[in-house]
């Protein structure tokens, strides 16, 4: 499902035009990210949460040359789907 038809999902769900659709999912959208940012968690009841997990430096080898190359630290956002959600997909 692309971004466009989500946001015709739920202007028809919510009965409200595309545009306040729109608004709505950037909105959260950029809540969550403005969360991860800051290192919070989100948590939605029943569908899940996102937080972010951190990776360690390791070695890594480049499968062209076949050259070490150290792959440094960082953060990578994670989701884990919620009680309701995995029900639902079964």
């Amino acid at each position: 499902m692309s971004r466009d038809e989500l946001v015709k999902k739920i202007a028809a769900k919510a009965a409200v035009t595309q545009k306040v659709a729109g608004l709505a999912l950037a909105a959260v959208l950029e809540g969550i990210t403005e969360a991860l940012k800051k290192g919070d968690k989100v948590s939605l009841v029943g569908f899940g949460s996102f937080g972010v997990a951190e990776r360690k430096a390791r070695k890594g080898i480049n499968p062209k040359t076949k050259a070490p190359l150290k792959i440094p630290a960082r953060k990578v956002p994670v989701f884990k789907a919620g009680k309701k959600l995995k029900e639902a997909v079964k």
